[in-house]
């Protein structure tokens, strides 16, 4: 990946702010606080939205005093190329997302989350995967030495993708445990089975129900004997029986025959009765079926039917009317949730019209201030220019002490600096002649001693043999003279004096001159920038002014529009009403349609009764010829048993049935015991072959149990190799990353710290960091200086991210290495040694390198320079293209 453009709108200190990067090393280079950090996290901002601010909010990136911020992002990845463009606003007090898109080669992203969805598996980091990897941001150089081995571990984990197995490993647990608590269930089944299982095969149960077959076969055949000998007793009873029954029986049916011929008599009478109430019934029947008629007519006829409308016309017209019903009601829903949208829409549309008079009225009120704020300007303004027009004067002034000076306005200072030259020289040589003086008056106060003393005051030998005795008048004649030239030089010093003071009367002159043009100068600033504001202010006003025009006509727009969808409210309304009046009709009519098929079944009801009262007074009829027929047998009959009697056959009767009584009631206990004897071993082997069944079922049970114990096992089996696997494999892929980036970390701490101190660092299985000395001393990373460690953990970012970049080489092109401000714990010779380390992952092939740094050294650095300034008035940033120094140390080929 690499960054290509990034463009900026009122995004934090940068009013309006393009920058395009190349291949290479790209310094952004300025002062503290400037704003270079600023571009990388627009970069970062770009890229990941709301996840790039940590605890900050949308509020913190727009401009002080602005409503609309941007940015816009241009970046090629894996040769194709992006942009993607993100706006924010302030609403009140809060700012909001109006714009996110990212266009791609082959779609275009809209929203902020599918933006940065989108970002994540494009680049295959999310943004905390971006800023321990390719990102070092401020502050955070030393974020991976810091951080415990375990969160190291979790940071490089979740940077080489291995998180996804330890994910894929705790499922693989989970459904092995799931398995297991299955298998435990099932396994404890399985033994409650196999305990019933032998239990009842202990048991015997074919034997048991052999011995019981047996012992029911004897009882059988007891029973059986029993029975025929009771069979034979009953005969003989039946036998007795049947002639005392017989001789009874003609008593009784001679009296019976009396009480039926009485009863005939009287059935014959009440039928003939019944036959008489049935044909008055028959003609109430018939009654009520013409008045049934004559109202299915009224009904039809009031639904608009014919009279000989049939059952059939009827329900197809049920029909229709009940689907026309069911029609009217989806119409009556449609409608009744038309006019609840319509009412939320009125109030809604209503409320957005007040809201919007509301903003009019708060755009009127800030207009009004406005105008208070351009008079307060206007007013400001003519303070200001009467202040130049003082200036003016004072300038005018101050460069008149020039009118008769001996040089030109400008020239004070090298006039004043020339005339102290002068003076200095000439202090100089008054200080030479000065001393000269002292050395003549010592040389004759010398000589006139040694005069005195007989001595020559040149040689010092006696005056008589000395040829000098007259030095001592050349001495006073050279005193004398230079005494005249102290003082030609003391009157040439305090000409000179006097003329350096009108001298530097005229520099501050000068100087006075420039604090009031500096002055005027800041004035005319402040004026223009007044003006301008002034004009800002009145471009405000008019826009808060047509603001609140828009709002007040939007807000008419709303209320013609809520009044509008009123009107369609009202009119869906009467078409509700109409839809209830209608269907009412429709009600009214199924009722009548369902009466009419009512009257129909009841008719048909009234014709099937009518059919029944004719069948009976037939049937009754009948029966009363059958019943005199009856009669007049049982008349014949019962003369015919009063001529039967034989008192010597009921006698012997009645013997042999006394004899087979006593017999049947003997044996009957017997047979009693024998059956439930019987029965008793019937239920022993019926539960003895519901136990056998039961068995059978326990048996086929524990084996599909048992099939599934070996299933469930066996996929235990493979849930526990599947969960080893992914342990493994984790494992294994970890020493291969750790192993990789322990030689990547050592190669890149070799490149940039060449010194005897460190011979070598070790990266265990956990991530945990150790330093090595050259005499084998262990050192924790925590235990190096402060710029050792700094350029340590850049080593192990940098190693990282070369580990990445080799690792997904050719699938996901990393994007560029940046660094913030990295030079805040090292001092100028650690930074050198920074400097070799851009440089090292230059030459390895990262394509796009940028640097943040107030650093002058690393400006060699840089293959592209961006210089950042800050106006001081405005504390706006602004960005200038630089070019590097020659001696570059990474210049480009």
């Amino acid at each position: 990946m690499r960054v290509d453009r990034v463009q900026l709108l009122n995004f934090k200190c940068y009013g309006d702010a393009d920058l395009t990067l190349e291949r290479g090393v790209t310094v952004v280079h300025g002062v503290n606080g400037s704003g270079k950090s600023t571009l990388l996290e627009a970069v970062f901002f770009a890229l990941y939205g709301s996840k790039a601010l940590d605890d900050r909010t949308l509020d913190d990136v727009i401009t002080t005093g602005e409503e609309e911020a941007a940015v816009e992002l241009w970046f090629t990845h894996d040769d194709r190329e992006y942009h993607v463009e993100r706006r924010l606003k302030l609403r009140g007090d809060r700012a909001a997302t109006t714009k996110c898109v990212l266009e791609m080669p082959t779609a275009t992203i809209e929203g902020a989350r599918d933006v940065r969805r989108e970002v994540t598996q494009l680049l295959r980091m999310d943004a905390e995967a971006f800023v321990n990897c390719a990102y070092v941001r401020q502050g955070e150089v030393n974020k991976l030495i810091h951080a415990s081995p375990s969160d190291r571990q979790d940071m490089i984990d979740d940077l080489l993708q291995l998180g996804a197995l330890e994910d894929y490993r705790e499922r693989a647990s989970e459904a092995r445990l799931g398995v297991k608590t299955v298998l435990d269930g099932q396994q404890e089944v399985l033994e409650d089975i196999r305990a019933q299982v032998e239990q009842k095969e202990a048991k015997d149960l074919h034997e048991e129900l052999n011995r019981l077959e047996s012992r029911r076969t004897d009882v059988v055949e007891e029973i059986d004997h029993y029975e025929t000998q009771r069979e034979q007793a009953a005969e003989t009873l039946e036998t007795a029986t049947a002639v005392l029954e017989r001789h009874e029986e003609t008593r009784e049916e001679i009296v019976a025959l009396e009480e039926e011929i009485d009863a005939l008599r009287s059935k014959i009478s009440e039928t003939e009765r019944k036959r008489e109430d049935a044909s008055d019934e028959l003609g109430e029947v018939r009654a009520r079926r013409a008045e049934l008629a004559t109202e299915r007519a009224e009904l039809l006829d009031a639904v608009g039917l014919e009279d000989d409308t049939d059952a059939d016309a009827v329900r197809d017209r049920i029909a229709e009317l009940e689907a026309r019903d069911e029609e009217l009601g989806d119409e009556l829903q449609e409608l009744t949730v038309a006019i609840e949208t319509g009412t939320d829409e009125i109030e809604r549309l209503r409320e957005e019209a007040a809201d919007l008079e509301a903003r009019a009225e708060t755009a009127r009120e800030e207009a009004a201030d406005i105008d208070e704020r351009i008079e307060a300007d206007a007013e400001a303004i003519a303070d200001r220019e009467a202040k130049l027009a003082d200036l003016d004067e004072e300038i005018a002034s101050a460069r008149a002490t020039f009118d008769d000076a001996p040089v030109a306005f400008g020239e004070a200072a090298a006039h004043l600096e020339a005339l102290e030259s002068d003076r200095e020289e000439l202090s100089a040589a008054l200080n030479d002649v000065v001393a000269d003086i002292r050395t003549a008056e010592n040389a004759i106060e010398e000589g006139e001693r040694l005069l005195e003393e007989g001595k020559c005051p040149e040689c010092g030998q006696p005056v008589e043999d000395s040829p000098h005795v007259d030095v001592l008048d050349d001495r006073r004649e050279e005193l004398a003279a230079l005494e005249a030239e102290r003082e030609d030089l003391e009157a040439e010093h305090d000409a000179l004096d006097d003329r350096i003071d009108r001298a530097e009367t005229l520099r501050e002159a000068e100087r006075r001159v420039e604090r009031l043009e500096e002055n005027h100068d800041n004035i005319e600033q402040l004026l223009a920038e007044k003006r301008e504001s002034l004009a800002d202010r009145r471009d405000q006003r008019q826009q808060l002014r047509d603001d609140a025009a828009a709002y007040e006509a939007d807000a008419e727009e709303k209320r013609s529009t809520a009044a509008e969808r009123e009107a369609e409210v009202a009119d869906s309304r009467a078409e509700l009403g109409a839809i209830n009046a209608e269907r009412g009709e429709i009600t009214e009519t199924l009722e009548s349609l369902e009466r009419v098929s009512t009257i129909a079944d009841e008719r048909a009801s009234l014709e099937s009764e009518i059919e029944t009262l004719r069948e009976r007074r037939q049937d009754w009829a009948e029966m009363n010829d059958e019943r005199r027929e009856t009669l007049s047998t049982k008349r014949d009959r019962k003369a015919d048993l009063e001529s039967e009697f034989n008192e010597e056959r009921v006698d012997t009767a009645r013997e042999e049935k006394a004899n087979a009584e006593t017999y049947l009631e003997q044996v009957d206990d017997k047979l009693a015991a024998l059956a439930d004897q019987r029965n008793e071993i019937q239920n022993a082997i019926g539960a003895v072959e519901n136990e056998l069944e039961e068995l059978e079922r326990l048996r086929e049970r524990r084996k599909r149990l048992a099939e599934r114990c070996e299933r469930l096992e066996s996929l235990y089996e493979e849930a526990e190799a599947l969960q080893t696997t992914y342990g493994e494999l984790r494992t294994d892929l970890r020493q291969r990353n750790v192993e990789t980036l322990e030689r990547l970390l050592n190669e890149t701490f070799d490149l940039v710290y060449q010194n005897d101190s460190y011979a070598a660092i070790d990266l265990d299985g956990d991530y945990r960091l150790t330093v090595y000395q050259k005499d084998g001393e262990a050192l924790e990373p925590e235990q190096l200086s402060g710029g050792e460690r700094a350029l340590f953990n850049l080593s192990l970012r940098c190693a990282i991210y070369r580990l990445l970049a080799e690792g997904v080489e050719g699938t996901a092109p990393m994007p560029p290495l940046i660094l913030d401000e990295p030079t805040v714990f090292l001092d100028s010779g650690h930074v050198t040694q920074l400097v070799s380390l851009v440089e090292s992952m230059r030459d390895l092939g990262v394509e796009q390198i940028v640097v943040v740094s107030h650093d002058e050294e690393l400006v060699g650095a840089a293959d592209s320079l961006v210089r950042v300034e800050k106006d001081a008035t405005s504390n706006r940033s602004r960005l200038e293209r630089g070019e590097p120094p020659e001696s570059a140390l990474l210049a480009s080929d």
